[in-house]
Parts: C-alpha cells; structure tokens; sequence
C-alpha cells in the first residue's frame, strides 16, 4: 500500500470544543468545519493534519459509534519544548508529566486534551550512553 496522507481522527461527542483546543493551543487551522467533523492542519506545516469526529455520526461502523477517542498518545516534535512547557502552563493546560530528559533520547511532557487524549510535546536529544549502547550497529530509532 503506497499511502498518500496520514493523520488521525480522534472520535468525540464535544467537536467544537475539541477544535477549538487544538486552533488555540497547537497552531492548527480549520480547513473544513461541519457540527460532525472538522479537519485542521497546522498553521506552521501543511503537513501536519488532525481530524475531529462526532463519533456517534452515521459514517462511524455501528460496532464502535458512540465511542470516544481513548488510549491515544498525540507526539508533536517542536524545536523548543521548554518554552512549549511555559506556554501549556500559562494557558492552565493540565500537565500530566513534568519536562524532563529521559535517557532514551527525548527532552518532552506531557499534558491532554479535553477528552483525555494525551500529548507529549517532545524534542529528541542525543539517548544516555547505557541508552545508546542498546542499538544495533549504532542506528537510532527516531
């Protein structure tokens, strides 16, 4: 299969306000608004792209409508997590992991929408030598 775009579609009961959180505070635009589905793409990337479902909406197979998105963690890679970090918690963002260095290579924390979907705001950094020793050949995953 040879893909021509990718994003997620988090399936919500609140599309407006969940919309409305990720124009505000992660630089996203509205391409396309409808009451059921709104798709947004960064304002900064046309590359990056998020889609928010009403997922009681008929397009939703019946086995999972209703649902809402769960178990998801959203990554965005930013050149600045520290100032990402000052911005979050001024905006009274809730911050479910503090900023830290983490040995595998990551400078990140983590906060959440207002479904629960987390959000890790990462910047990779050079992994921990014990870390690094752990890769094949010196390869890094990213």
């Amino acid at each position: 299969m040879k893909s021509t775009s990718y994003y997620p579609v988090l399936m919500t009961n609140e599309v407006a306000r969940t919309a409305a959180f990720y124009v505000t505070h992660f630089g996203f635009r509205a391409l396309f608004e409808a009451d059921w589905y709104v798709h947004l793409q960064s304002a900064e990337d046309a590359r990056v792209n998020l889609a928010i479902l009403d997922g009681r909406h008929a397009t939703v197979p019946e086995v999972a409508r209703g649902r809402q998105a769960s178990g998801v963690l959203l990554n965005f890679e930013v050149e600045d997590p520290d100032a990402e970090y000052a911005r979050a918690k001024a905006a009274g963002l809730p911050i479910l992991l503090e900023l830290r260095d983490e040995d595998f290579g990551q400078r990140h924390f983590i906060t959440a929408d207002p479904n629960g979907v987390l959000i890790d705001i990462i910047k990779p950094i050079p992994p921990s030598a014990d870390f690094q020793a752990q890769y094949v050949d010196g390869t890094q995953a990213k």
